[in-house]
């Protein structure tokens, strides 16, 4: 055989060309006709056709992933910005192969957020910069720029009017759908009309159809139709459809729809977040479960496990309700996105519009959540526990009827009176000028800062701390009145006193009871003795509350087990300055040992006694520990109390992720208000309703009902109850619901309920 005349031609070169294209130095594609072949080392690995657009990324990625090419070789290779192959990766990453199909651009049959265009737009036009709007809605400030552009957006002229700022709560904005079409601008102002039903934000419903989310499905339980559509990303969330079941378990909970609903949480998400469509489970449906979880007292996704997906998910009008991973992959996107504090506020200020009459004197408190994890946290002091340990602390502010209003979570545990000025600045954006009486506990104790909470427009109420002088008994009047249908009989003294060196006065109302005083100070001059007692003691509401959502709600329980990065410039106590302190007071009780020992010397020899103790010896000691607590001293005095903590360990700063943690809590603060209103609503009807009204509103939600549905109503038959007078006021219950005339979300069905049995 003839021998090759030279290496090259054994090995001849490929040359790239139409139909080569050559990525790296062991890989290229090879293309005929809409055929492309990916050959790595002689050996075809993949192939794709052109129009392809999910395999021609897959391939992309896998290339990439390999190590067969760098992104720069790809994206050269196949016409395109490296930006458009690092997306594709992060798409895979995030959502596999499907997310690799997504169509260029918006996707198409999904609905634009018109709402959040014409916002954009009335800011813009009333002179907000683009990044001052990026801020107010969250966004980046390169989607606000994006957004104008496709809107064709100019400046308006000298003649143009400005639009008006469009406001949650507007007339025409559905709180109950997530699919409804925004205010009008020309709606902007309009009053109520009488007759208007109240859960659509005062039109009534037939000025205004809801609009009700698309549907292929015929067959209420079975829904493969919808999720095709979300799949390929063409709905938002899947249309609620019921059909007639009977004793559905726990139906009970549609019950309390009506109160969640009033609380206008749906329209709150909907201005935070918008949509975390394209999904089957979206905003909406994400929402109404979360709600009707915690008043099944569900306590946490992982619960879910123990239930049936089909049962719930016949309450939500669905096939199956979402299972564990994707309501907790549902959390994960509404807090990975923020916004949670923004949905707190929307929902305290819909509360203040809604029950503004129960706002005349606003309890703060601390809630300490004690965290037994391996991470290193901030500690704090908790009271129940007597004891310091590693923990957060959340401070809640409740109105005069002990529901919440809203809640902030503290950062590394400061104390109520460091915490107390963010707290009233929050709640003076939220009530405006009104002049409300704020009370706290002893923790808040500060007459300094006194001073400025009543310079910002507020009245204060708290206990007295610290040394006072106790009154003589004569001062002291028995006072008794009606406050709040309750009796009240207190032995009361009432007088002036004065603070910071008689520059601050105040009021001194101070309680005996079985010869213990105690002071309370107040602002206050108009009420009467008896009430401003009533309402610092009615300060137990609020650890009453807590005690209830630690049980009810697991209020402490952990979210998730994720951690955030702290502020190393945060000031903590010095340690080292802690261990001088302790040498210095060891040393100081030595001292106070050894006088007591020379006194007791001088003592016994003065009677005559020979003493055990050198008296001598004992005075020379007491002199050299006087000696030794004084340098201890001085060497204290030159070590900073406080500094940084990055100075006091080698360790990352962190502390818990927050915005998981108060989304949750927000929406078991909405629950809490829900029970509230059905407590309200059926007090009139049971005579026990203090000792048993919530205990009543507990149960009736956990019982089973039928269900009957029509095109325009929604028949929920609830289970008679234990008792027949439970029964009864349950049905009266269910008569003041039936009147509010709300529709189920998403659908145009009212809701209607009846009690078996019950007229």
């Amino acid at each position: 055989m003839a021998k090759p005349s030279s290496q090259g031609e054994l090995f001849p070169t490929e040359v790239a060309g139409d139909d080569v294209t050559i990525l790296s130095s062991r890989c290229r594609l090879l293309r005929e006709d809409e055929q492309t072949v990916v050959v790595v080392c002689g050996a075809p690995v993949a192939h794709f056709k052109e129009t392809d657009r999910l395999a021609k990324a897959n391939v992309m990625v896998m290339l990439v992933e390999h190590g067969w090419a760098t992104k720069v070789e790809v994206a050269r290779a196949f016409a395109c910005d490296v930006r458009t192959v690092r997306r594709a990766q992060t798409r895979y990453d995030e959502g596999g192969l499907a997310a690799l199909g997504r169509a260029i651009g918006f996707p198409k049959g999904r609905r634009r957020d018109r709402a959040r265009d014409r916002r954009v737009a009335e800011l813009r036009a009333s002179g907000c910069s683009q990044r001052e709007i990026a801020r107010r809605l969250g966004c980046d400030e390169k989607a606000i720029r994006k957004r104008l552009r496709r809107l064709g957006w100019k400046a308006p002229s000298a003649e143009q009017t400005v639009l008006p700022h469009v406001v949650l709560g507007m007339p025409g904005a559905d709180p109950n759908l997530s699919g409804s079409p925004p205010p009008s601008v020309e709606s902007a102002g309009a009053t109520a009309p009488e007759g208007a039903d109240p859960n659509l934000s005062g039109l009534p419903a037939s000025a205004v159809p809801p609009e009700v989310p698309f549907t292929m499905d015929d067959d209420p339980m079975d829904r493969r139709w919808d999720r095709l559509l979300a799949y390929l990303g063409l709905i938002d969330d899947a249309a609620p459809m019921s059909q007639d079941a009977q004793a559905v378990p726990r139906a009970g909970v549609l019950l309390a729809l009506p109160a969640l609903l009033a609380t206008g949480i749906l329209a709150a998400a909907r201005e935070t977040w918008g949509a975390i469509g394209p999904a089957f489970y979206g905003l909406r449906t994400t929402m109404v479960t979360l709600m009707l979880l915690a008043l099944l007292r569900i306590k946490g996704p992982e619960a879910l496990k123990e239930h049936s997906p089909p049962a719930p998910g016949r309450i939500l009008g669905l096939d199956r309700a979402p299972e564990v991973k994707t309501l907790r992959r549902k959390l994960e996107r509404l807090a990975g996105e923020g916004g949670a504090e923004r949905f707190g506020r929307l929902l305290a200020q819909h509360r203040v519009n809604t029950h503004g009459h129960a706002l005349g004197f606003l309890y703060l408190d601390g809630h300490v959540r004690v965290y037994y994890g391996q991470r290193r946290i901030p500690k704090t002091h908790v009271a129940r526990l007597h004891s310091v340990v590693a923990a957060t602390t959340d401070y809640w502010v409740n109105d005069q009827g002990g529901d919440p209003l809203f809640v902030v979570t503290a950062e590394a545990n400061r104390s109520t009176a460091k915490v107390l000025p963010d707290l009233l600045a929050g709640i003076r954006k939220l009530v405006g000028d009104w002049r409300l009486t704020v009370v706290f506990d002893r923790g808040g104790y500060s007459p300094k800062l006194f001073v400025q909470i009543l310079a910002a427009g507020f009245d204060i109420l708290t206990y007295r701390k610290g040394r006072w002088r106790k009154l003589p008994r004569r001062r002291f009047r028995r006072r008794r009145a009606v406050i709040d249908g309750q009796r009240i009989d207190y032995v009361l003294a009432d007088q002036e006193v004065r603070l910071l060196k008689r520059k601050l006065r105040l009021r001194q109302v101070t309680r005996l009871k079985d010869d213990h005083q105690t002071p309370v100070l107040t602002s206050r001059r108009d009420l009467d003795a008896a009430q401003v007692a009533y309402r610092m003691f009615e300060r137990w509401r609020q650890e009453n509350f807590f005690k209830y959502m630690r049980e009810e709600f697991l209020l402490d329980a952990l979210v998730d087990y994720e951690a955030e990065p702290d502020d190393p410039g945060r000031d903590v106590p010095n340690p080292k300055w802690a261990r001088a302190d302790e040498k210095l007071k060891e040393a100081r009780a030595r001292i106070a040992e050894l006088q007591h020992a020379h006194f007791v010397a001088k003592l016994t020899e003065s009677a005559g006694a020979k003493p055990r103790l050198d008296k001598a010896a004992l005075a020379k000691a007491v002199v050299a520990e006087t000696q030794r607590a004084m340098r201890l001293h001085h060497r204290r005095e030159r070590i900073p109390r406080r500094v940084p903590v990055s100075k006091t360990t080698d360790e990352e700063i962190i502390k818990l992720a927050t915005q998981k943690k108060h989304l949750t809590n927000v929406i078991k603060l909405v629950a809490y208000q829900a029970e509230s209103e059905l407590v309200r609503l059926v007090a009139p009807h049971y005579r026990r309703v203090q000792l048993e009204g919530r205990t009543l509103v507990q149960s009736a939600p956990l019982s089973a009902a039928d269900i009957s549905a029509t095109e325009s109503e929604l028949l929920i038959t609830l289970a008679p109850l234990s008792s027949a007078h439970r029964s009864r006021a349950v049905a009266a219950l269910c008569s003041s619901l039936n009147a509010t005339a709300t529709l189920f979300p998403g659908t145009r069905m009212r809701l209607r309920y009846t009690v078996a049995g019950q007229p």
